[in-house]
């Protein structure tokens, strides 16, 4: 039986790989670690902490959520309404601004970014937005300000040297078409402050991410470091056909689908390749796997762990490190997670997997 290299890799990790032919080896150890708001399992997302920590394990992107200020200053927020996210709602001097909004189709009820200006909300403190997520994190609240793009594009320049390696920032983009509607231009500020920053180039240690191909169109007339359009699974049919493959690459370098896109979650045994990663590298397009978290439900079934009647069963933890695995195996370029440290072992032990293979077959 002939296996192409991506079966071979995640046979290989299994230690089903038996007598298969030869394959072509990637250098897994290559592939890089995306710290979704920072180590985001340990300390409070989008925090300076929770990205320094992130870079301290070894991921080599730090990964935020931009949302605009009334003024059109972008921070790290992973959505617009702040009342989860920060203290607001316990700020009587901003009572006033609590309103309701229709965002995407959803009516949302809170305090709203673009209401403030970027001074207050620096007087602002953030904290764990899901308490039955991260009950761990909960105490940590009430100390770290919210942090402006750039103080994010700092605290990378800052592990760079730190660290002595080169750690790029992930900036994505959400409800930019929202924004545009509010007379706030995200797109075009987030180009001004990577050119003012020096973030100019292709090689620049930058992704600039999005799920919405216009953002991504318009940014790429105004920029050009790299982008990434994102791919949630009611979008897979869609966007991860060869035609729609090549039609991303005519305006982006990197797909991020979600990681059932690339490991069928229905299929009995785990872990269950699909052809997306190889189709996306043959359109010329390196693939980044979203977000590989700890709980339940953000994992596949096969994974989960606990008493499925529980209320708590789905922020109760289950087998994240085989996903880890079976990502790396599957030859991505990229691994998005909150669990950085994790993600480092799962690199490694994939490569070093495949490292011996190599060497038992000459």
């Amino acid at each position: 039986m002939s296996l192409s290299r991506r079966d071979f890799a995640l046979l290989t990790v299994a230690g089903l790989a038996g007598a298969a032919a030869k394959p072509a080896f990637a250098d897994v150890s290559l592939a890089a670690i995306v710290a979704e708001g920072g180590s985001a399992d340990e300390r409070i997302e989008d925090t300076r902490p929770a990205l320094d920590l992130a870079i301290t394990q070894g991921c080599d992107f730090i990964q935020v959520n931009l949302v605009p200020t009334k003024e059109g200053a972008l921070v790290a927020r992973r959505g617009n309404e702040l009342s989860a996210s920060t203290d607001v709602a316990a700020r009587p001097d901003f009572a006033d601004r609590k309103t309701s909004r229709t965002i995407d189709g959803a009516e949302l009820t809170g305090w709203f970014a673009e209401d403030f200006t970027l001074p207050e909300l620096q007087t602002l403190f953030c904290r764990e937005a899901d308490p039955a997520m991260r009950p761990q994190n909960v105490r940590l609240g009430g100390k770290e300000p919210i942090l402006t793009i750039g103080d994010v594009l700092q605290v990378a320049r800052n592990g760079c040297i730190r660290t002595a390696r080169t750690v790029g920032v992930c900036a994505r983009l959400s409800y930019s078409g929202y924004f545009e509607g509010q007379g706030l231009d995200v797109v075009g500020r987030l180009a001004s402050e990577l050119t003012t920053a020096g973030y100019v180039s292709p090689a620049s240690a930058i992704w600039v991410q999005s799920g919405d191909p216009d953002a991504l169109k318009t940014f790429g007339k105004l920029s050009r470091v790299r982008r990434m359009q994102l791919i949630d699974p009611a979008d897979g049919a869609q966007l991860t056909t060869s035609d729609a493959l090549a039609n991303i690459r005519a305006y982006a370098e990197a797909i991020g689908p979600h990681q059932d896109l690339l490991l069928d979650p229905t299929a009995a045994a785990f872990p269950a390749p699909t052809t997306l990663a190889l189709d996306a590298h043959n359109a010329g397009l390196q693939v980044f796997s979203r977000t590989v978290r700890p709980q339940n439900q953000f994992l596949p079934p096969a994974l989960r762990h606990g008493d499925r009647r529980s209320a708590s069963f789905p922020n109760q933890h289950g087998d994240s490190d085989k996903l880890l695995v079976a990502l790396f195996a599957d030859q991505v370029d990229g691994v998005c997670t909150d669990l950085t440290g994790d993600a480092v072992s799962a690199r490694k032990a994939v490569a070093d997997a495949l490292a011996q293979a190599r060497n038992k077959r000459g």
